[in-house]
């Protein structure tokens, strides 16, 4: 399985914060969770309103104990879909200079790295609403990631959404089983390639001209039949993608929105930064999109 996560109670209630205490206070009068230790990024921003949460599988290092994710309550979208995901830049790290993608079929969020534990398909919750605890935080000291210890691994890929803005495509009406088992295949590739000798952890097939998140999902579409979608960089090839089905696409039954997911300001990680098209005809795509 590529699933991080694991079977676990759901709790529903509202996030209640009284001192140095907070818990879910459901509609019955139970307060779950109540003792355990909540992020400070979700008691930021989600104070009084209602949410879900369970137990992860990796632990907290300070207390040792199961990690809890929280995440709003939002209703299901009814399937087949595809979400295609835009990440912005995150401005300390150059490798991320030209953004990330990664893409969501009926549920299941596919993302595509250099890093191979950072291939893998998860939860809607876990993509975008992990806490920055244990495994997921930069390292206290150096703000980044850091794998020195191999007990006590700081990947700092904490939620996508509290670390960038994110901009999305949604499309239905695609060959989803298809696109799904293609993107599987591709997962299975990555990970059964050995690692690279010459750097641990890292996908030794991964080229940022030949084989990146955007390439990968590129050749999804296309094994859909859309050979006109063209791009090697995240952002192009959102544009691209975005310009052919709102512009070029003559299949009615294919339907399209926009929008903007915007990053949740939390101590853990600076504010994102849309990085430039590389190439001119996005950039005048981009701009017919933008009048539309």
């Amino acid at each position: 399985m590529y699933n991080t996560g694991m079977e676990e109670s759901v709790y529903k209630g509202v996030l209640t914060v009284s001192g140095k205490a907070a818990f879910l206070a459901a509609a019955d009068g139970a307060r779950h969770l109540e003792g355990e230790k909540i992020w400070s990024g979700y008691k930021r921003h989600w104070t009084g309103l209602p949410v879900s949460a369970r137990r992860l599988p990796q632990k907290d290092y300070e207390t040792g104990r199961p990690i809890i994710i929280m995440w709003p309550d939002a209703p299901a979208v009814p399937e087949p879909f595809v979400d295609l995901y835009f990440n912005e830049r995150l401005v300390k790290y150059p490798a991320s200079f030209l953004g990330h993608m990664a893409v969501n079929v009926n549920g299941d969020i596919f993302n595509f790295s250099h890093k191979i534990n950072e291939n893998e398909v998860i939860s809607r919750e876990e993509y975008f609403y992990r806490p920055a605890l244990g495994e997921f935080a930069p390292h206290p000291e150096t703000c980044r990631d850091n794998i020195d210890d191999p007990e006590r691994p700081y990947y700092d890929k904490f939620g996508r959404l509290f670390m960038r803005t994110v901009h999305v495509l949604r499309l239905t009406g695609l060959d989803t089983a298809t696109l799904s088992r293609f993107f599987y295949r591709e997962l299975d590739v990555i990970r059964n390639t050995p690692p690279d000798p010459k750097r641990p952890g890292e996908y030794v097939d991964f080229s940022a001209l030949t084989r990146n998140c955007a390439t990968i999902i590129r050749d999804g579409f296309r094994k859909l039949g859309f050979d006109k979608i063209r791009g090697i960089l995240p952002r192009d090839l959102f544009v691209n993608v975005t310009y052919h089905f709102l512009k070029q696409s003559e299949n009615p039954s294919i339907k399209v929105s926009c929008q903007t997911y915007q990053q949740l300001r939390v101590e853990e990680a600076m504010p994102s930064a849309m990085p430039p098209l590389i190439n001119p005809v996005n950039r005048w795509k981009n701009r017919i999109l933008s009048k539309s």
